[in-house]
C-alpha cells in the first residue's frame, strides 16, 4: 500500500487508490473510478477505462453532469410528477392523436414507476420493467413504450433531475416483418360493389373507399379534403390534412391522376348542386364498419382503409413509377426508402413478369 495517497474501500476485495481530484484507480484491475459529492451526497461511478487520459475526460464530463443536477426542490419528484411536466412541455408540438398515444403509454409506465422518485430509478429497475413488459406486450407496443420512456428521462436529464438516463440500456425488440396484403383490382372492385349493396346509407362509404384507392391518401387526409383543394384546371390536388395537418405536418401537392380526375368529376356532377370551395368532399369520417361488413359478405380478406393505400402503391409500381415519386405522392419524407422496403418485392415480381414477354430473337424469321 506504500505510495498511495488515499485508499478508498469499495467492496471486501476491491480498494481504490486516489490518483487525482475525485479520480481513483482500482489497485487490482487498474480501472478508473470517479468519486465526488453533490448536495452533500456521494456519487461513485466507474469510468470504464484503464487509460488515464480518457478517464480524466470522462471524469470532466461526469462533473459537468453533476453540476447541472437540480437542488433539493426537484430532488424528490416522482415519475408521475415528471410525466405531467413532460406532457405539458410537449403538448404544443404534438398532434392530438400523438399526444393521446403518449399519454396512454405514460399511464402504462406509471403502473410500474409512478410513485418512484425519478432520481432513484436504477438500471436494475429499468431492466425489471423491460423483462416484465416483454412477456406482456407485443414487440411493437414494447418499442413504443421504450421510446417514450427514453424521451421522458432524457427530458429529466436535460433539466438536471438526473445525471444519466437509465432507460437507454433497454434494447429494441425485433419486430416480425408483417406480410403486406394488397387487394387486387378485382378484389377492390368487388369490395366497392359489396359496400354499395349493404344499404343506401353506405353509398358514401363506397365513394370514400374508391377515393382512397385512386389517391393514395391516408384516411384523415381524405376526410378533411375540400372541393377547393382540387384544381381541375391545373390537374392537381392539395393534401392539407385540415386543421390538424398531415402526418408530417406538411401540405403536399399531388398530380390529379386520370382515374382520380374521372372519379371526382363524376362525383361532382352527381351532386344536387355545385359544391363550393369550402365544402368537404366527404361528410363521413370512416368507412370502417361498411368495409368490414362488405368483406365478410363478399368473402374477402379483412381489408381496411390502409389497404386502399397499398392498392394505390402497387398500381403505381406496376405503371413503372419510381419509388421517389410515389413517396412524394404519399407524403413520405425519406425519398422512397420506406416505399422500397415495403413494396420492393412488387417491382421485382412485375419486372419478372414483364421479362417473360421478351421472346424475340435476332435470328427469328
Amino acid at each position: 500500500m506504500r505510495g498511495m495517497k488515499t485508499i478508498q474501500p469499495v467492496t471486501s476485495n476491491q480498494v481504490l487508490e486516489r490518483v487525482g481530484h475525485c479520480l481513483y484507480r482500482s489497485v487490482k484491475s487498474k480501472r478508473y473510478y470517479a468519486i465526488l459529492k453533490r448536495s452533500g451526497k456521494q456519487i461513485k461511478r466507474s469510468l470504464k477505462t484503464v487509460d488515464c487520459a480518457l478517464a480524466r475526460r470522462r471524469l470532466s464530463d461526469l462533473q459537468g453532469k453533476a453540476s447541472r443536477l437540480s437542488r433539493e426542490e426537484n430532488a424528490k419528484i416522482t415519475f408521475n410528477g415528471l410525466r405531467e411536466q413532460w406532457l405539458q412541455a410537449v403538448i404544443g408540438s404534438m398532434k392530438p392523436s400523438s399526444f393521446l398515444r403518449q399519454s396512454q403509454i405514460l399511464k402504462s409506465l406509471g403502473k410500474f414507476f409512478g410513485a418512484m422518485v425519478v432520481r432513484r430509478i436504477t438500471k436494475a429497475d429499468v431492466e425489471k420493467w423491460a423483462a416484465a413488459r416483454s412477456q406482456q406486450s407485443s414487440a411493437r407496443t414494447f418499442n413504443y413504450e421504450r421510446q417514450t420512456f427514453i424521451r421522458v428521462l432524457d427530458y429529466a436529464a436535460r433539466d438536471g433531475l438526473i445525471m444519466d438516463n437509465p432507460a437507454r440500456i433497454i434494447k429494441r425488440r425485433k419486430q416480425p416483418k408483417q406480410k403486406v396484403i394488397i387487394p387486387t383490382k378485382d378484389q377492390c372492385k368487388i369490395l366497392v360493389e359489396a359496400i354499395r349493396d349493404l344499404k343506401a346509407t353506405a353509398h358514401e362509404a363506397a365513394i370514400l373507399c374508391e377515393f382512397l384507392a385512386y389517391s393514395g391518401c391516408r384516411l384523415r387526409e381524405a376526410t378533411e379534403m375540400l372541393w377547393g383543394d382540387v384544381a381541375f384546371d391545373l390537374k392537381q390536388f392539395t393534401v392539407t390534412g385540415g386543421e390538424r395537418g398531415t402526418k408530417n405536418l406538411e401540405a403536399r401537392t399531388v398530380p390529379l391522376f386520370p382515374a382520380l380526375e374521372e372519379f371526382l368529376l363524376k362525383l361532382r356532377d352527381s351532386l344536387p348542386q355545385k359544391p363550393s370551395v369550402s365544402d368537404r368532399i366527404f361528410t363521413i369520417q370512416s368507412a370502417k364498419k361498411a368495409m368490414e361488413s362488405a368483406c365478410r359478405n363478399a368473402g374477402l380478406p379483412h381489408f381496411t382503409h390502409h389497404h386502399m393505400r397499398h392498392f394505390f402503391c402497387s398500381n403505381a409500381i406496376e405503371a413503372g413509377i419510381d419509388f421517389k415519386a410515389i413517396a412524394a405522392w404519399l407524403g413520405h419524407k425519406d425519398g422512397g426508402l420506406l416505399v422500397a422496403k415495403t413494396y420492393g418485392h412488387l417491382r421485382d415480381e412485375h419486372s419478372a413478369a414483364m421479362a417473360k414477354k421478351m421472346t424475340f430473337a435476332v435470328d427469328a424469321p
